[in-house]
Protein backbone atom coordinates (compact mmCIF):
# COMPACT_ATOMS: atom_id res chain seq x y z
CA UNK A 1 0.00 0.00 0.00
CA UNK A 2 1.34 3.42 -1.01
CA UNK A 3 1.18 5.78 1.98
CA UNK A 4 1.13 9.49 1.13
CA UNK A 5 3.28 11.40 3.68
CA UNK A 6 1.58 14.69 2.77
CA UNK A 7 -1.93 13.39 3.45
CA UNK A 8 -0.87 11.60 6.62
CA UNK A 9 1.01 14.68 7.86
CA UNK A 10 -2.09 16.78 7.35
CA UNK A 11 -4.22 14.20 9.18
CA UNK A 12 -1.70 14.08 12.03
CA UNK A 13 -1.62 17.85 12.44
CA UNK A 14 -5.42 17.98 12.25
CA UNK A 15 -5.69 15.30 14.92
CA UNK A 16 -3.30 17.06 17.29
CA UNK A 17 -4.64 20.57 16.89
CA UNK A 18 -8.31 19.51 16.94
CA UNK A 19 -7.81 18.06 20.42
CA UNK A 20 -5.56 20.88 21.59
CA UNK A 21 -7.84 23.72 20.51
CA UNK A 22 -10.54 22.40 22.82
CA UNK A 23 -8.41 23.42 25.80
CA UNK A 24 -7.70 27.10 24.92
CA UNK A 25 -11.35 27.48 23.90
CA UNK A 26 -12.16 26.62 27.52
CA UNK A 27 -9.24 27.97 29.56
CA UNK A 28 -9.12 31.42 27.94
CA UNK A 29 -12.69 32.12 28.95
CA UNK A 30 -12.45 30.29 32.26
CA UNK A 31 -9.39 32.30 33.35
CA UNK A 32 -11.28 35.54 32.78
CA UNK A 33 -14.34 34.16 34.58
CA UNK A 34 -12.20 33.22 37.59
CA UNK A 35 -10.65 36.70 37.57
CA UNK A 36 -14.19 38.16 37.59
CA UNK A 37 -15.16 35.98 40.54
CA UNK A 38 -12.00 36.86 42.44
CA UNK A 39 -12.65 40.54 41.78
CA UNK A 40 -16.24 40.25 43.03
CA UNK A 41 -15.06 38.46 46.15
CA UNK A 42 -12.37 41.05 46.82
CA UNK A 43 -14.67 44.04 46.34
CA UNK A 44 -17.85 42.71 48.00
CA UNK A 45 -16.45 40.30 50.59
CA UNK A 46 -19.17 37.74 49.79
CA UNK A 47 -18.00 34.20 50.43
CA UNK A 48 -20.16 32.74 47.69
CA UNK A 49 -17.79 34.14 45.07
CA UNK A 50 -14.89 32.52 46.92
CA UNK A 51 -16.61 29.13 46.79
CA UNK A 52 -17.42 29.41 43.10
CA UNK A 53 -13.93 30.62 42.23
CA UNK A 54 -12.25 27.81 44.18
CA UNK A 55 -14.49 25.31 42.38
CA UNK A 56 -13.54 26.53 38.90
CA UNK A 57 -9.84 26.95 39.76
CA UNK A 58 -9.64 23.18 40.31
CA UNK A 59 -11.14 22.52 36.90
CA UNK A 60 -8.96 25.18 35.26
CA UNK A 61 -5.79 23.59 36.64
CA UNK A 62 -6.61 20.24 35.00
CA UNK A 63 -7.54 21.85 31.68
CA UNK A 64 -4.42 24.02 31.75
CA UNK A 65 -2.18 20.99 32.31
CA UNK A 66 -3.82 19.12 29.44
CA UNK A 67 -3.41 22.16 27.21
CA UNK A 68 0.30 22.38 27.96
CA UNK A 69 0.88 18.70 27.20
CA UNK A 70 -1.12 18.73 23.96
CA UNK A 71 0.31 22.09 22.87
CA UNK A 72 3.96 21.12 23.22
CA UNK A 73 3.54 18.45 20.56
CA UNK A 74 2.59 20.86 17.78
CA UNK A 75 5.90 22.75 17.42
CA UNK A 76 7.76 19.46 17.08
CA UNK A 77 5.68 18.65 14.03
CA UNK A 78 6.95 21.77 12.29
CA UNK A 79 10.40 20.24 12.32
CA UNK A 80 9.54 16.60 11.75
CA UNK A 81 6.73 16.88 9.20
CA UNK A 82 6.86 20.42 7.83
CA UNK A 83 10.56 21.28 7.61
CA UNK A 84 10.30 23.12 4.28
CA UNK A 85 7.51 25.27 5.68
CA UNK A 86 9.60 25.92 8.80
CA UNK A 87 12.66 26.81 6.74
CA UNK A 88 10.71 29.24 4.55
CA UNK A 89 8.77 31.02 7.32
CA UNK A 90 11.13 30.80 10.32
CA UNK A 91 12.31 34.41 10.16
CA UNK A 92 8.74 35.67 10.44
CA UNK A 93 6.87 33.10 12.52
CA UNK A 94 9.54 31.89 14.96
CA UNK A 95 9.68 35.24 16.83
CA UNK A 96 5.89 35.27 17.13
CA UNK A 97 5.87 31.79 18.66
CA UNK A 98 8.77 32.77 20.92
CA UNK A 99 6.90 35.87 22.11
CA UNK A 100 3.97 33.64 22.98
CA UNK A 101 6.17 31.45 25.15
CA UNK A 102 8.10 34.28 26.77
CA UNK A 103 5.31 36.76 27.42
CA UNK A 104 2.25 34.56 27.78
CA UNK A 105 3.02 31.03 28.88
CA UNK A 106 5.58 32.07 31.51
CA UNK A 107 3.12 34.66 32.84
CA UNK A 108 0.35 32.08 33.12
CA UNK A 109 2.58 29.43 34.67
CA UNK A 110 4.12 31.79 37.25
CA UNK A 111 0.88 33.24 38.57
CA UNK A 112 -1.05 29.96 38.28
CA UNK A 113 1.00 28.72 41.24
CA UNK A 114 -0.21 31.66 43.33
CA UNK A 115 -3.77 31.10 42.14
CA UNK A 116 -3.69 27.40 43.03
CA UNK A 117 -1.73 27.41 46.29
CA UNK A 118 -1.59 31.00 47.51
CA UNK A 119 -5.07 31.48 48.95
CA UNK A 120 -3.76 31.19 52.53
CA UNK A 121 -0.30 32.54 51.81
CA UNK A 122 -0.93 35.92 50.17
CA UNK A 123 -3.37 38.78 50.85
CA UNK A 124 -6.70 38.70 48.96
CA UNK A 125 -5.58 41.54 46.70
CA UNK A 126 -2.51 39.52 45.65
CA UNK A 127 -4.65 36.50 44.89
CA UNK A 128 -6.93 38.70 42.78
CA UNK A 129 -3.90 40.10 40.93
CA UNK A 130 -2.71 36.53 40.28
CA UNK A 131 -6.09 35.71 38.74
CA UNK A 132 -5.87 38.80 36.55
CA UNK A 133 -2.36 37.88 35.41
CA UNK A 134 -3.39 34.34 34.51
CA UNK A 135 -6.34 35.70 32.53
CA UNK A 136 -4.12 38.27 30.84
CA UNK A 137 -1.60 35.54 30.01
CA UNK A 138 -4.22 33.44 28.26
CA UNK A 139 -5.32 36.45 26.21
CA UNK A 140 -1.72 37.32 25.38
CA UNK A 141 -1.14 33.75 24.24
CA UNK A 142 -4.18 34.03 21.97
CA UNK A 143 -2.81 37.30 20.63
CA UNK A 144 0.51 35.84 19.43
CA UNK A 145 -0.82 32.52 18.16
CA UNK A 146 -3.62 34.18 16.21
CA UNK A 147 -1.21 36.78 14.84
CA UNK A 148 0.96 33.98 13.45
CA UNK A 149 -2.01 32.10 12.03
CA UNK A 150 -3.49 35.26 10.56
CA UNK A 151 -0.20 36.09 8.87
CA UNK A 152 -0.37 32.70 7.14
CA UNK A 153 -3.88 33.62 5.99
CA UNK A 154 -3.16 37.20 4.94
CA UNK A 155 0.64 37.66 4.78
CA UNK A 156 1.92 41.22 5.08
CA UNK A 157 5.06 43.15 6.03
CA UNK A 158 7.47 40.62 4.49
CA UNK A 159 9.89 40.29 1.62
CA UNK A 160 10.66 37.04 -0.18
CA UNK A 161 14.35 36.31 -0.76
CA UNK A 162 15.50 33.01 -2.29
CA UNK A 163 12.32 31.27 -1.26
CA UNK A 164 12.44 32.49 2.35
CA UNK A 165 10.25 35.09 4.06
CA UNK A 166 11.96 37.94 5.89
CA UNK A 167 10.19 40.56 8.02
CA UNK A 168 10.22 44.03 6.52
CA UNK A 169 7.80 45.72 8.92
CA UNK A 170 6.92 44.00 12.18
CA UNK A 171 3.84 46.12 12.74
CA UNK A 172 2.44 44.94 9.41
CA UNK A 173 3.46 41.35 10.16
CA UNK A 174 1.74 41.26 13.55
CA UNK A 175 -1.29 43.39 12.68
CA UNK A 176 -1.86 41.82 9.27
CA UNK A 177 -5.18 42.45 7.50
CA UNK A 178 -7.19 39.59 8.99
CA UNK A 179 -5.67 39.60 12.49
CA UNK A 180 -7.99 42.06 14.32
CA UNK A 181 -11.09 40.26 13.04
CA UNK A 182 -9.70 36.80 13.72
CA UNK A 183 -8.57 37.79 17.23
CA UNK A 184 -11.92 39.28 18.18
CA UNK A 185 -13.93 36.43 16.66
CA UNK A 186 -11.84 33.71 18.33
CA UNK A 187 -11.53 35.26 21.79
CA UNK A 188 -15.23 36.06 22.03
CA UNK A 189 -15.92 32.55 20.72
CA UNK A 190 -13.79 31.17 23.55
CA UNK A 191 -15.71 33.27 26.06
CA UNK A 192 -19.03 32.03 24.66
CA UNK A 193 -17.83 28.42 24.78
CA UNK A 194 -16.81 28.76 28.42
CA UNK A 195 -19.99 30.61 29.30
CA UNK A 196 -22.19 27.78 28.08
CA UNK A 197 -20.10 25.21 29.95
CA UNK A 198 -20.64 27.22 33.15
CA UNK A 199 -24.36 27.51 32.37
CA UNK A 200 -24.63 23.78 31.69
CA UNK A 201 -22.83 22.81 34.90
CA UNK A 202 -24.97 25.26 36.90
CA UNK A 203 -28.18 23.88 35.39
CA UNK A 204 -27.10 20.32 36.19
CA UNK A 205 -26.36 21.21 39.80
CA UNK A 206 -29.65 23.10 40.25
CA UNK A 207 -31.71 20.21 38.88
CA UNK A 208 -30.06 17.87 41.38
CA UNK A 209 -30.29 20.25 44.31
CA UNK A 210 -26.54 20.53 44.80
CA UNK A 211 -24.92 23.85 45.77
CA UNK A 212 -28.06 25.63 44.60
CA UNK A 213 -26.96 29.09 45.79
CA UNK A 214 -23.62 28.89 43.96
CA UNK A 215 -25.16 27.30 40.87
CA UNK A 216 -27.85 29.98 40.72
CA UNK A 217 -25.13 32.64 40.80
CA UNK A 218 -23.23 30.87 38.02
CA UNK A 219 -26.33 30.54 35.87
CA UNK A 220 -27.46 34.13 36.37
CA UNK A 221 -24.10 35.86 35.88
CA UNK A 222 -23.08 33.69 32.91
CA UNK A 223 -26.38 34.22 31.12
CA UNK A 224 -26.04 37.99 31.56
CA UNK A 225 -22.59 37.80 29.99
CA UNK A 226 -23.78 35.55 27.18
CA UNK A 227 -26.68 37.86 26.44
CA UNK A 228 -24.07 40.43 25.39
CA UNK A 229 -21.40 38.07 24.01
CA UNK A 230 -23.49 35.93 21.64
CA UNK A 231 -24.82 38.88 19.58
CA UNK A 232 -21.32 40.41 19.67
CA UNK A 233 -19.91 37.16 18.29
CA UNK A 234 -22.40 37.22 15.42
CA UNK A 235 -21.41 40.82 14.63
CA UNK A 236 -17.69 39.95 14.71
CA UNK A 237 -18.32 36.95 12.48
CA UNK A 238 -20.02 39.23 9.95
CA UNK A 239 -17.06 41.65 9.99
CA UNK A 240 -14.66 38.72 9.60
CA UNK A 241 -16.69 37.58 6.59
CA UNK A 242 -16.34 40.99 4.94
CA UNK A 243 -12.58 40.82 5.51
CA UNK A 244 -12.47 37.33 3.97
CA UNK A 245 -14.41 38.57 0.94
CA UNK A 246 -11.72 41.20 0.39
CA UNK A 247 -8.57 39.18 1.09
CA UNK A 248 -9.50 35.52 0.47
CA UNK A 249 -12.33 35.56 -2.08
CA UNK A 250 -11.91 31.93 -3.15
CA UNK A 251 -12.27 30.82 0.48
CA UNK A 252 -15.53 32.72 0.77
CA UNK A 253 -16.72 31.30 -2.56
CA UNK A 254 -16.05 27.79 -1.22
CA UNK A 255 -17.79 28.53 2.08
CA UNK A 256 -20.89 29.65 0.16
CA UNK A 257 -20.50 27.16 -2.72
CA UNK A 258 -20.77 29.93 -5.30
CA UNK A 259 -19.47 28.88 -8.72
CA UNK A 260 -20.41 31.85 -10.91
CA UNK A 261 -19.38 35.45 -10.36
CA UNK A 262 -22.36 37.74 -10.20
CA UNK A 263 -24.41 40.26 -8.28
CA UNK A 264 -27.71 39.85 -6.49
CA UNK A 265 -26.66 36.30 -5.67
CA UNK A 266 -28.82 34.01 -3.54
CA UNK A 267 -27.83 32.48 -0.22
CA UNK A 268 -27.31 28.73 -0.34
CA UNK A 269 -28.94 27.40 2.81
CA UNK A 270 -28.20 23.84 1.73
CA UNK A 271 -26.57 22.13 -1.23
CA UNK A 272 -24.42 19.17 -2.18
CA UNK A 273 -21.39 20.72 -3.93
CA UNK A 274 -20.26 18.85 -7.04
CA UNK A 275 -16.67 19.99 -7.58
CA UNK A 276 -16.05 17.86 -10.65
CA UNK A 277 -18.95 19.40 -12.58
CA UNK A 278 -18.63 22.82 -10.88
CA UNK A 279 -22.21 22.95 -9.70
CA UNK A 280 -24.44 22.26 -6.72
CA UNK A 281 -27.08 19.61 -6.32
CA UNK A 282 -30.25 19.77 -4.22
CA UNK A 283 -29.90 23.50 -3.62
CA UNK A 284 -32.09 25.31 -1.15
CA UNK A 285 -31.65 29.04 -1.76
CA UNK A 286 -32.95 32.40 -0.56
CA UNK A 287 -32.90 34.93 -3.45
CA UNK A 288 -30.73 38.07 -3.04
CA UNK A 289 -29.78 37.22 0.53
CA UNK A 290 -26.26 36.07 -0.45
CA UNK A 291 -25.24 39.48 -1.75
CA UNK A 292 -26.95 41.25 1.15
CA UNK A 293 -25.16 39.20 3.84
CA UNK A 294 -21.78 38.86 2.13
CA UNK A 295 -21.41 42.42 0.84
CA UNK A 296 -24.10 44.36 2.83
CA UNK A 297 -25.51 45.42 -0.54
CA UNK A 298 -28.37 43.61 -2.25
CA UNK A 299 -26.71 44.46 -5.58
CA UNK A 300 -23.23 43.47 -4.35
CA UNK A 301 -20.95 41.31 -6.49
CA UNK A 302 -19.64 37.98 -5.18
CA UNK A 303 -16.83 36.22 -7.03
CA UNK A 304 -17.41 32.59 -7.94
CA UNK A 305 -15.05 29.63 -7.85
CA UNK A 306 -14.89 29.39 -11.65
CA UNK A 307 -13.00 32.67 -11.64
CA UNK A 308 -10.01 30.91 -10.02
CA UNK A 309 -7.85 28.11 -11.49
CA UNK A 310 -8.82 24.66 -10.27
CA UNK A 311 -5.40 24.10 -8.72
CA UNK A 312 -5.87 27.22 -6.54
CA UNK A 313 -9.34 26.40 -5.27
CA UNK A 314 -9.94 25.04 -1.77
CA UNK A 315 -12.11 21.96 -1.23
CA UNK A 316 -15.73 23.07 -1.24
CA UNK A 317 -17.82 20.56 0.68
CA UNK A 318 -15.84 20.65 3.94
CA UNK A 319 -15.84 24.43 4.55
CA UNK A 320 -19.39 24.68 3.17
CA UNK A 321 -20.85 22.28 5.74
CA UNK A 322 -18.48 23.23 8.58
CA UNK A 323 -19.50 26.87 8.27
CA UNK A 324 -23.18 25.97 8.43
CA UNK A 325 -22.63 23.86 11.52
CA UNK A 326 -20.93 26.83 13.18
CA UNK A 327 -23.69 29.27 12.19
CA UNK A 328 -26.42 26.82 13.20
CA UNK A 329 -24.90 26.43 16.66
CA UNK A 330 -24.62 30.20 16.94
CA UNK A 331 -28.36 30.53 16.28
CA UNK A 332 -29.15 27.85 18.88
CA UNK A 333 -27.03 29.77 21.39
CA UNK A 334 -28.76 33.04 20.54
CA UNK A 335 -32.18 31.42 21.04
CA UNK A 336 -31.04 29.99 24.38
CA UNK A 337 -29.92 33.32 25.81
CA UNK A 338 -33.05 35.06 24.54
CA UNK A 339 -35.25 32.45 26.23
CA UNK A 340 -33.16 32.87 29.36
CA UNK A 341 -33.73 36.62 29.23
CA UNK A 342 -37.49 36.09 28.96
CA UNK A 343 -37.53 33.60 31.84
CA UNK A 344 -35.48 35.99 33.97
CA UNK A 345 -38.06 38.71 33.32
CA UNK A 346 -40.78 36.26 34.35
CA UNK A 347 -38.86 35.31 37.50
CA UNK A 348 -38.62 31.65 36.45
CA UNK A 349 -34.98 31.39 35.35
CA UNK A 350 -33.90 28.91 38.01
CA UNK A 351 -37.21 27.06 38.39
CA UNK A 352 -37.95 26.11 34.75
CA UNK A 353 -36.89 22.48 34.41
CA UNK A 354 -37.06 22.26 30.61
CA UNK A 355 -34.83 25.32 30.24
CA UNK A 356 -32.28 23.86 32.65
CA UNK A 357 -32.24 20.65 30.59
CA UNK A 358 -31.77 22.72 27.44
CA UNK A 359 -28.78 24.45 29.03
CA UNK A 360 -27.24 21.05 29.77
CA UNK A 361 -27.63 19.97 26.15
CA UNK A 362 -26.29 23.24 24.75
CA UNK A 363 -23.25 23.26 27.07
CA UNK A 364 -20.83 21.31 24.80
CA UNK A 365 -21.96 22.91 21.53
CA UNK A 366 -19.41 25.71 21.82
CA UNK A 367 -16.60 23.19 21.37
CA UNK A 368 -18.29 21.86 18.23
CA UNK A 369 -18.61 25.41 16.91
CA UNK A 370 -14.90 26.08 17.60
CA UNK A 371 -13.90 22.93 15.69
CA UNK A 372 -16.26 23.81 12.84
CA UNK A 373 -14.87 27.34 12.64
CA UNK A 374 -11.28 26.11 12.71
CA UNK A 375 -12.10 23.59 9.95
CA UNK A 376 -13.70 26.33 7.85
CA UNK A 377 -10.66 28.58 8.24
CA UNK A 378 -7.91 26.05 7.67
CA UNK A 379 -9.47 23.90 4.95
CA UNK A 380 -10.68 27.05 3.21
CA UNK A 381 -7.07 28.28 3.03
CA UNK A 382 -5.93 25.24 1.03
CA UNK A 383 -3.98 24.54 -1.12
CA UNK A 384 -1.72 27.04 0.70
CA UNK A 385 0.11 27.10 4.00
CA UNK A 386 1.06 30.75 3.38
CA UNK A 387 -1.86 32.02 1.37
CA UNK A 388 -1.04 32.56 -2.29
CA UNK A 389 2.71 32.09 -1.72
CA UNK A 390 3.62 28.67 -0.31
CA UNK A 391 1.67 25.53 -1.15
CA UNK A 392 0.96 22.82 1.37
CA UNK A 393 2.43 20.24 -1.00
CA UNK A 394 5.70 22.22 -1.01
CA UNK A 395 5.78 22.53 2.78
CA UNK A 396 6.13 18.91 3.84
CA UNK A 397 9.53 17.46 4.82
CA UNK A 398 11.24 16.06 1.70
CA UNK A 399 12.69 12.88 3.22
CA UNK A 400 9.54 11.92 5.11
CA UNK A 401 7.96 8.56 4.31
CA UNK A 402 4.36 7.53 4.73
CA UNK A 403 5.36 4.79 7.15
CA UNK A 404 7.15 7.31 9.39
CA UNK A 405 4.09 9.48 9.64
CA UNK A 406 1.70 6.57 10.11
CA UNK A 407 3.69 5.32 13.10
CA UNK A 408 3.78 8.76 14.76
CA UNK A 409 0.09 9.35 13.96
CA UNK A 410 -0.90 6.09 15.62
CA UNK A 411 1.25 7.02 18.62
CA UNK A 412 -0.41 10.43 18.93
CA UNK A 413 -3.85 8.88 18.59
CA UNK A 414 -3.15 6.37 21.35
CA UNK A 415 -1.67 9.03 23.67
CA UNK A 416 -4.49 11.52 23.16
CA UNK A 417 -7.17 8.86 23.56
CA UNK A 418 -5.74 8.19 27.01
CA UNK A 419 -4.87 11.74 28.12
CA UNK A 420 -8.07 13.50 27.13
CA UNK A 421 -10.67 11.03 28.46
CA UNK A 422 -8.72 10.81 31.73
CA UNK A 423 -8.57 14.60 32.07
CA UNK A 424 -12.24 14.98 31.16
CA UNK A 425 -13.23 12.38 33.76
CA UNK A 426 -11.27 14.24 36.44
CA UNK A 427 -12.92 17.54 35.53
CA UNK A 428 -16.33 15.87 35.40
CA UNK A 429 -15.81 14.51 38.90
CA UNK A 430 -15.06 18.02 40.18
CA UNK A 431 -18.12 19.34 38.38
CA UNK A 432 -20.43 16.68 39.81
CA UNK A 433 -19.38 17.55 43.35
CA UNK A 434 -20.07 21.24 42.80
CA UNK A 435 -18.70 24.11 44.87
CA UNK A 436 -18.07 23.03 48.45
CA UNK A 437 -18.06 25.12 51.61
CA UNK A 438 -14.91 27.05 52.37
CA UNK A 439 -13.14 25.73 55.47
CA UNK A 440 -13.52 27.83 58.59
CA UNK A 441 -9.76 28.36 58.79
CA UNK A 442 -9.75 29.73 55.26
CA UNK A 443 -12.65 32.06 56.00
CA UNK A 444 -11.01 33.30 59.18
CA UNK A 445 -7.70 33.87 57.42
CA UNK A 446 -9.48 35.74 54.64
CA UNK A 447 -11.08 38.00 57.27
CA UNK A 448 -7.84 38.57 59.15
CA UNK A 449 -5.70 39.29 56.09
CA UNK A 450 -8.42 40.95 54.07
CA UNK A 451 -10.06 44.32 54.18
CA UNK A 452 -11.42 45.19 57.67
CA UNK A 453 -13.95 47.56 56.18
CA UNK A 454 -15.51 44.69 54.21
CA UNK A 455 -15.66 41.70 56.56
CA UNK A 456 -16.32 38.29 55.05
CA UNK A 457 -19.28 36.49 56.56
CA UNK A 458 -20.09 32.82 55.93
CA UNK A 459 -23.73 33.33 55.03
CA UNK A 460 -26.18 30.45 55.27
CA UNK A 461 -26.87 28.84 51.91
CA UNK A 462 -30.57 29.72 52.08
CA UNK A 463 -29.80 33.41 52.57
CA UNK A 464 -27.29 33.35 49.69
CA UNK A 465 -29.85 31.64 47.46
CA UNK A 466 -32.39 34.35 48.32
CA UNK A 467 -29.86 37.10 47.55
CA UNK A 468 -29.10 35.47 44.21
Amino acid sequence: MDLDPLLLSRLQFAWVIAWHILLPSFTVGLASYIALLEGLHFTTGREIYLRISSFWIKIFSVAFGMGVVSGIVMPFQFGTNWSRYSDATANVLSPLFAYEGLTAFFLEAAFLGVLLFGRKLVPPWAHFVAALMVAFGTLLSSFWILSANSWMQTPAGYELIDGRFFPRNWTEVIFNPSFPYRLGHNVVGFYVTTGFVVVGVAAWLIRRGRAVAEASHMLSVSLWLLTALVPLQILLGDLHGLNTLEHQPEKLAAIEAHWETGNRVPLNLFAIPDEENETNRYEVQVPLLGSLILTHDVNGTVRGLKEFPRENRPPVAIPFFAFRIMVGIGLIMLATVMIGLWLRWKGRLVSTAWFLRTCEWVAPLGFVAVLAGWTTTEVGRQPWTVYGLLRTADSVSPSLTGTDVLISLLGYMAAYLVIFPAGILIMARFMRKGPGPVGEDEVEETIESGRPDRPVRALPRAEEAHRT
